[in-house]
């Protein structure tokens, strides 16, 4: 995923297999399956490119990182306390994005 997302196009099962070979030894079935179980899954597209299919990500790498976020929380059984404990994890620095995301949320202009 983080190579579909890097690259932000469709790409080739060769391609991926290029580029996770310049730092270990990996077979093409490998990557074929695992993009194809990531296909069955939903996560990504593909489309047919001659012989081959080319696969993209179906959500960013934001939407995606969101939707694991919402199910974790939804396992909790209070999720206040959950966010809270999240929270108190958080740099300053975090906490001040998360401050501007939530303030975006309630801006007018966001509402329309």
């Amino acid at each position: 995923m983080q190579r579909l997302w890097d690259w932000d196009r469709p790409v080739a099962v060769r391609d991926v297999l290029e580029d996770l070979q310049k730092s270990r030894a990996i077979a093409y079935t490998t990557v074929m399956t695992v993009l194809d179980n990531l296909h069955n899954k939903g996560f990504v597209r593909r489309e047919k490119d001659g012989r081959a299919y080319l696969y993209a990500a179906t959500l960013t790498r934001e939407a995606h990182t969101a939707r694991l976020l919402e199910q974790v929380l939804s396992e909790s059984p209070d999720r206040g306390a959950a966010l809270l404990h999240f929270v108190g994890h958080m740099s300053e620095d975090e906490v001040a994005d998360l401050r501007s995301a939530l303030a975006s949320i309630d801006a007018p202009e966001a509402r329309k």
